[in-house]
Parts: C-alpha cells; structure tokens; sequence
C-alpha cells in the first residue's frame, strides 16, 4: 500500500500557529499590504496584473512575518521594518515567478501559473519588476547592512536556482548537495527576513546569529516538508497538485533516499523516471514511486530530517527572554512541520 504521510493529530495543537502571529502583528500588516499594494503599480499594465495575480492568490505573509517579528523580539521601535518587510515578501514573489518558469509549473496554490496565463517573458520580465521594486524598498529604509543581507540573499537564491536546474532529472544526486540546494533556493530568503529584523534594530551580534540560524533552518524544514507533501497529501488540502514535483523530473530528498536505499531495479526505475518524465503513464508511475518510497522509508525520513531541523530552529531563539512573540515563533516551527496546506 502506498505511504501517505498524515499530518492531521500534530496539527490540530498547532494548526492556530501561522493565524495568531498573523493577529500578533495584524497592524504591522496591514502597514505591509499598503507598501505591497504602492509599489506595484506602474505604467504597463500586466505589471500590476501579474504581481496581484501571485501576491493576491493566498500567500500567508510568513517571511514578512520573520522580518516583523525578528525586529519586536530585538525591541525595534521604528517603522522601516514595515518597508523590509514588503520588500521581503516582492523578493519572495519574484522567484517564484522565475521559478514557475524555471521548472514549467501550471499551477500554483491552486491557481494557473502567472507563465500558464501570460507566458515565460512576462513572468520573467515582472519577476525582474518586483527585484528592482524590493531594492528601491531596502535604499527608502536608510540601512546599509540590511540591503546587504537582502542583496546577497538575492545572489545564494539565484545560485540555488541554478544548482538545482544542474540538479534536474539527475537521479543519482547526493542527499549533501540537496541539502546545498534547499540551503541556497529556500532556506536563504528565511534567514535574512529574520537577519533583517535585527540588523535594524541593532541587534547584538549572538542575537544576530540567532536570528539567522532560526530562519535559516526553519527554512530547511520547511522545504523538506514542502518534498514529502509532493508525495502524501491531497490536492485540496496542500494547494498544490500532488505530484508536480515527480511529473516534473525534479530531486527532491524523498527520491534521493529511496534512490540510493533501493536495490538495483528500485535505481533503475528512478533514473527513468527523473530522467524521461511522460505524463501518458505519470498515474501509474507515481503510484509505484509512492510504494518505492514506502519500502525505503524515504517519506518518513525526510519528514524526520525536517524536524531535526525544526528543533535547531527552535533551540536558536532561546537567547532570547520569553515573550509571546517567542512563543508563537516556536509554535510555528511545530505548524511548518505539521502543516496539511
């Protein structure tokens, strides 16, 4: 029988986690929406179509959130966390609209693609928008050091991208160089949203690292979670098409344990597969991906690995004194893990 992870007696005590810190800085928000909203305007059209299109279609604000909350817990009393924070978040957008084109994604939180409507160049090309927009934010919040966290965030994600494109339908990649990957690609934008916060609030330097080791590896958590959902969750529920990532021949940790755990046709099935994705058998092949991994206990493994990671992200913020915003950053460690969206 195929392994579906089911996240839904963890997430009953956590599933409030993301919607209180959400109504813990409810006003910083809406701050927030205002600088998203100024800034997306422009003269060509599509610009602002575009950018409503994915920023408007259900996001939850998290990285933003880290900015915010990284800055209360560093006693900030200012208001250009409001500005990285948005800029934080067009920074979010735009790789996943390059991303979209990157991997030829038609859906995305249960909406066509912005490339699915309007094509690769202008998703590209308003990609390119939002990154321009995001620096013009960072310059209007006078912080040389935090435009250098958020430019070379900029820099390791666009790395990433490239690492895992190199990366693609290769079955025999190593767990290390995922890790590499996710490190750059997702777990980069986590840090410095949360590296930000205290850089502008003049944070000590052991609170700096704090900050920083707990985005960077919910980040990792969070993108672990994101592979295993791929294979154990249901269409409805994640937001996501189960699947996308198998359909599309990308190397996610849960292929690459039960790649290298597999015995020769197991490994022989899985090159074929990353390597020559069809979508006329994708039903059947997925189906005995799904029982390769529940032989392997790739699925559990990885959900195993995220949450390692999830405790080093929670043991960072105890530099800090206890606080509701700790807190509730502590229980969404536990909520990222546990997550069925």
């Amino acid at each position: 029988m195929a392994e579906i992870i089911n996240f839904s007696e963890s997430a009953r005590s956590t599933d409030n986690a993301l919607s209180d810190l959400q109504t813990l800085f409810a006003e910083e928000l809406l701050g927030v929406e205002d600088e998203i909203a100024k800034h997306m305007q422009s003269a060509a059209a599509m610009i602002p179509a575009i950018s409503e299109h994915l920023i408007g279609a259900g996001g939850k604000r998290l990285r933003p959130l880290l900015t915010l909350s990284a800055a209360r817990l560093s006693g900030y009393k200012g208001h250009h966390h409001i500005t990285m924070a948005a800029a934080v978040e067009y920074m979010h957008t735009a790789t996943l609209l390059h991303d979209d084109v990157v991997d030829d994604s038609d859906m995305r939180r249960g909406k066509p693609t912005a490339r699915k409507l309007w094509g690769n160049s202008a998703s590209v090309l308003v990609g390119d928008f939002l990154l321009g927009q995001a620096f013009r934010m960072m310059v209007a919040a006078e912080s040389l050091p935090a435009l250098d966290i958020l430019s070379n965030a900029a820099a390791v994600i666009a790395e990433g991208e490239v690492m895992q494109l190199a990366a693609m339908n290769n079955a025999q990649i190593s767990e290390d160089k995922y890790l590499q990957i996710i490190d750059a690609k997702t777990a980069a934008l986590f840090s410095a949203a949360a590296e930000v916060g205290g850089e502008i609030s003049k944070a000590s330097s052991a609170q700096m690292q704090a900050l920083t080791s707990y985005g960077r590896n919910l980040g990792i958590a969070f993108q672990l979670i994101d592979d295993a959902l791929d294979y154990g969750s249901v269409d409805q529920v994640l937001g996501k098409n189960t699947g996308e990532d198998f359909r599309e021949g990308k190397m996610t940790l849960p292929v690459i344990l039960a790649y290298h755990r597999g015995g020769e046709a197991a490994r022989s099935f899985w090159e074929t597969v990353m390597a020559e994705p069809s979508e006329a058998d994708h039903e059947a092949r997925f189906a005995q991906a799904i029982n390769h991994m529940s032989k392997t206990q790739a699925l559990a493994d990885t959900v195993a690995r995220a949450t390692h990671y999830g405790e080093k992200a929670k043991d960072a913020l105890s530099l800090f004194p206890d606080s509701e915003t700790r807190a509730v950053l502590l229980r969404l460690v536990d909520f990222c893990i546990a997550r069925a969206y």
